[in-house]
């Protein structure tokens, strides 16, 4: 049976995207190290200049980086340009990070219980709320849930904030960056739930969300039910 987590990350990986040559290309230098565009031209059988306006169009993406090596030999000619894989570059790699997290998550309650996971998850929330809360200072509610669109992404096109007929307030997300931990193991959405009702002072509940099939999470505030101050984290019910 496949592992749903695996294989999610692993179509995330940009390689199978490239066309034969770049995808050569970069494969040749991640295998390497690094390497010249005489090295990569010479293992693949195409002329230099063909390496050549693949690297340059690489390097406008920000895929690799040259770095300036000198011979062995002192004096023996000028510094060669050996080209390596940026951090964005080793991105197009499969990395399977969210099976490592879901990973984690189950080793913690292996060990610590339950009450280990909410332990580490109001450790997390809180951390949100010290980053954030002085962001909020002085703001009203309305303006306060218009900054948290950015709670996962500065300048999120896929959050917004929508009024209801009877003025309520609602979060939307429709991009969730941890759909596929979130997905195998919900109780992480728990933690944005949380930080929500601890920074707006108003309890949120989650009406809509990605692992009903809804293609987006809601988050609603209750106007109606004042958060306590003792209030530190609770899992969703």
């Amino acid at each position: 049976m496949k592992d749903p987590v695996r294989d999610a990350s692993a179509s995330e990986s940009g390689l199978g995207e490239l066309s034969e040559t770049p995808r050569a290309i970069v494969s040749i230098i991640k295998r390497e190290g690094s390497a010249t565009m005489h090295e990569i031209a010479a293992e693949l059988g195409v002329t230099y200049e063909t390496v050549r306006q693949h690297v340059g169009r690489m390097r406008a993406e920000g895929w690799v980086e040259p770095r300036l090596e000198r011979p062995a030999r002192s004096g023996a000619g000028r510094p060669i340009s050996r080209y390596r894989l940026t951090r964005t570059g080793d991105h197009l790699f499969p990395k399977h990070y969210d099976l490592l997290s879901v990973e984690l998550i189950d080793a913690l309650v292996d060990q610590h219980g339950k009450r280990g996971l909410r332990r580490v998850l109001e450790s997390l929330t809180e951390a949100r709320v010290r980053r954030w809360g002085p962001r909020l200072e002085g703001l009203t509610l309305e303006q306060k849930l218009r900054a948290l669109e950015g709670i996962y992404l500065e300048d999120d096109p896929f959050t917004s904030v929508e009024e209801d007929a009877d003025g309520g307030l609602r979060l939307v997300e429709r991009n969730c960056p941890f759909l596929n931990v979130a997905s195998e193991r919900p109780a992480l959405c728990s933690l944005t739930v949380s930080t929500l009702t601890r920074l707006l002072g108003y309890r949120v509940v989650r009406e809509e969300r990605f692992q009903s099939g809804d293609g987006r999470c809601v988050f609603r505030v209750r106007p109606d039910r004042v958060a306590s101050d003792s209030f530190r984290f609770e899992f969703e019910k």
